[in-house]
């Protein structure tokens, strides 16, 4: 077996079709878009790179097969808030393979203590965590975009080599044709009737205010988290022009008291409902195939992309407001079944209680792993 390093569009064309071997015979899986992804790896469009540096591998058996894919990247910002400098893996495909697998977590460790790193992450992502972070290891039915989808083989090739899980990352889905619990819909009413609270959803032609008013509540709400890293304008504008094609605005829901901004809830329709089908590919066939789904196609899920609150406006209510705004719109839209919330760490008994609260119940489990050299 030998490792290439991918650098050129053949080397990204191999990183792209090993999946395709991986899942042939899996109903579940959906093909990210090849571009998503790709823009990961693009210091032009991932800012991440301001900060940080990345690399990937694919491994070739000796009759010229792929037999595994991996990534590995350095956030210089928060490499060294961990008890020893940290790094990170990701975007792992491999063969039921032990010995495939542990060459490939060993690639990663080599580069990263290369780069004076003793420790490293996986799966996670060269980006923030709320995309294609975490290893699936409980709750294998059809992913929503951007939440990491793998076999269950994969947890044992983690863990034979060496990684321990570092915390669980908990997602629960809600049945939006039942609603919110009754005492909860009560409550919220009450709470988007209070005086001094607003409610609006988000306009297409002021998204500059909203970004602001996201960024200004993200960084207050997340602040005291482990790792926590304070969100950009330029990250929030690389995020909006991602979602904007699937993006639904009265699904985008802020909270404000007294004017302030207060609190978030950002939705989006499954854009897997949109792309199965299209082998990743968005050229102009693939274009044409993702419009004329757009326009017949009739979501039956969404997925909480993030939520955040201010600390001065917890147990206020506001997310269940939010969520009742969000039912209102989504009762004159039959066709949509299932939420599924934001994935929330184990460690973080406050979101979990809201998420229960509001009548989510146990979908899936990802994990994220942490392994010392």
């Amino acid at each position: 077996m030998h490792f290439i390093e991918v650098t050129n569009k053949a080397t990204q064309k191999a990183f792209f079709r090993l999946p395709f071997e991986i899942y042939k015979n899996d109903p579940n899986w959906v093909c990210p878009l090849e571009n998503d992804i790709e823009s990961v790896f693009d210091p032009k469009r991932n800012n991440f790179f301001n900060f940080g540096k990345s690399i990937r591998w694919i491994l070739v058996d000796d009759h010229g097969s792929t037999v595994g894919r991996i990534a590995a990247f350095i956030n210089f910002k928060k490499a060294n808030k961990e008890q020893v400098p940290t790094g990170g893996c990701g975007f792992f495909e491999c063969i039921d393979n032990q010995e495939v697998a542990t060459a490939l977590f060993d690639k990663a460790k080599e580069w990263l203590q290369q780069n004076d790193m003793q420790a490293m992450y996986g799966q996670i992502n060269f980006g923030e965590n709320d995309m294609w972070w975490g290893l699936l290891i409980e709750g294998f039915k059809p992913p929503f975009y951007g939440m990491n989808y793998n076999p269950p083989y994969y947890k044992n090739l983690f863990e034979t080599y060496g990684f321990k899980i570092k915390y669980e990352q908990i997602s629960n889905s809600m049945d939006i044709r039942k609603g919110l619990p009754d005492k909860v819909a009560r409550i919220a009413e009450w709470v988007t009737n209070r005086k001094g609270n607003e409610f609006r959803h988000i306009e297409k032609d002021k998204i500059d205010q909203y970004a602001n008013d996201f960024k200004e509540i993200y960084n207050d709400a997340w602040k005291d988290f482990e790792n926590f890293t304070t969100v950009t304008e330029e990250t929030i504008r690389e995020t909006i022009v991602k979602i904007k094609p699937v993006m639904d605005p009265k699904l985008i829901w802020f909270a404000y008291v007294n004017g302030d901004p207060a609190a978030f809830t950002l939705l989006l329709p499954d854009t897997n409902e949109l792309i199965k089908g299209l082998d990743g590919k968005l050229n102009l066939l693939g274009k044409l195939k993702f419009v004329w789904n757009k326009l017949t196609v009739k979501h039956t899920r969404m997925r909480a992309i993030i939520m955040g609150t201010k600390e001065k406006y917890r147990n206020h209510g506001l997310e269940s407001a939010m969520f009742w705004k969000m039912q209102e719109y989504t009762r004159h839209l039959p066709h949509y079944k299932e939420l599924e919330l934001s994935w929330v760490g184990d460690f973080n008994d406050k979101m979990l209680s809201v998420h229960q609260n509001i009548g989510g119940v146990f979908s899936k489990k990802h994990a994220t792993y942490y392994f010392t050299f």
